[in-house]
């Protein structure tokens, strides 16, 4: 931190005049208290998809620094950038195909997912002694052991664990509707856990760890909290129940490149989907579908220029936005804020997922690699305001 309360501006590739994404850690850790505040139990900063587009190393720490305990990944390819980057909090990874590294999972001190009996059987023939979670489906036929082969699986792994080739710490699941805190699913898929962590105590296992809620459940539904909540989309401003005002942590902001004033009945862009009704300037952004920006949006998006939102006019291109500037207009070379935590009238995350008829994850996850990042980066510290 450069004195009380001010944060450190990192880059990375940033050029003057190009699109810029801005990533607001203070926000993430104000998240994350309001998170830890609500839970039951331990808080697992999922930080998936590169902290869900944010930089999950980034986002790791200033979650672990602000109520969060451990960390949750999905491939063990993400568990090896934490790794590296320093981070020795209790870390899972529940998303691997049957012939992942799992042996160095263990001597890298990574806990690992089991979602069946021959990810079972790959973690028992490694070299290490892995810790396991074992990982129940609990009503979304995706991921994890199906009821039926769950007892069939406890005992397994309680075999191994006796002959010492695994250490079975956790039992974990997913709720499928858990945004609709009143769906039916919900109460099925509390109902399935429970009979999960019965039948795994019943093999002989004692699972310390058990886990089934993510965002929405955190903030909704204490009965599926047990020990520990596994929360990404909420540590950076995403719910997904819509219940609670959490802050968005990422703003998108482009110049103008061109801009030019035509008359009524111009054209705009591929297939000429979108014809001026007036005499106009229309401003061109350098950012498209390759960007993240979702074509679904085209002729539905605003943007936020001289402080008046605008509207996105024609089809979002591979590498271009145009947008109908109005009468006044505006110069090349003017930034324009593309979405953003919203305070000061710019359109939002969630805006844009509806304009697209999609979901806020999308969004914050599909930005490109070519947008330069620029990272507001808090020095983990609790005081942070």
């Amino acid at each position: 931190m450069n004195g009380a309360g001010r944060l450190a501006v990192r880059t990375r590739d940033l050029v003057p005049g190009t699109p810029q994404l801005s990533v607001d850690l203070a926000a993430v850790a104000r998240n994350t208290r309001t998170l830890a505040e609500r839970t039951a139990g331990e808080l697992m900063a999922v930080v998936k998809a590169d902290g869900f587009g944010h930089g999950g190393v980034d986002v790791a720490r200033t979650a672990l620094a602000h109520g969060a305990t451990r960390l949750g990944v999905t491939s063990l390819s993400e568990a090896w950038t934490l790794r590296d980057a320093g981070l020795v909090a209790p870390l899972l990874s529940w998303l691997n195909p049957v012939d992942a590294d799992f042996p160095a999972a263990a001597v890298r001190d990574v806990d690992v997912a089991v979602p069946s009996l021959a990810h079972l059987a790959a973690v028992a023939e490694g070299a290490g002694r892995n810790r396991v979670h074992l990982h129940v489906d609990a009503g979304m036929a995706r991921d994890g052991a199906e009821p039926e082969e769950w007892a069939t699986l406890c005992r397994a792994a309680r075999r191994a664990e006796v002959r010492g080739q695994v250490e079975v710490v956790g039992v974990m699941g997913h709720l499928g509707c858990a945004e609709e805190p009143a769906d039916d699913c919900n109460a099925l898929g509390r109902t399935r856990f429970a009979w999960a962590v019965e039948v795994a105590r019943g093999a002989g296992l004692r699972p310390r760890d058990r886990h089934l809620a993510a965002t929405a459940a955190t903030l909704t539904d204490p009965r599926a909290h047990h020990t520990m909540s596994r929360v990404g989309a909420g540590l950076v401003g995403i719910d997904p129940s819509r219940t609670t005002d959490l802050e968005p942590a990422m703003t998108l902001t482009a110049p103008l490149t061109q801009v030019r004033r035509v008359r009524a009945g111009t054209p705009v862009g591929y297939g000429h989907a979108h014809r001026t009704t007036h005499a106009t300037h229309l401003g061109l952004l350098p950012l498209g579908y390759a960007d993240g920006l979702p074509r679904a949006a085209s002729d539905r998006a605003e943007v936020l220029v001289r402080g008046t939102r605008r509207p996105v006019v024609g089809r979002i291109s591979m590498d271009q936005v145009v947008v109908d500037l109005g009468p006044a207009g505006a110069e090349a070379g003017e930034s324009v804020t593309v979405f953003g935590p919203g305070a000061d009238g710019e359109p939002t995350v969630a805006e844009w997922a509806a304009w697209a008829d999609t979901i806020e994850h999308e969004i914050v996850t599909g930005i490109g690699a070519r947008v330069p990042r620029r990272t507001l980066a808090a020095p983990y510290l609790r005081r942070l305001a």
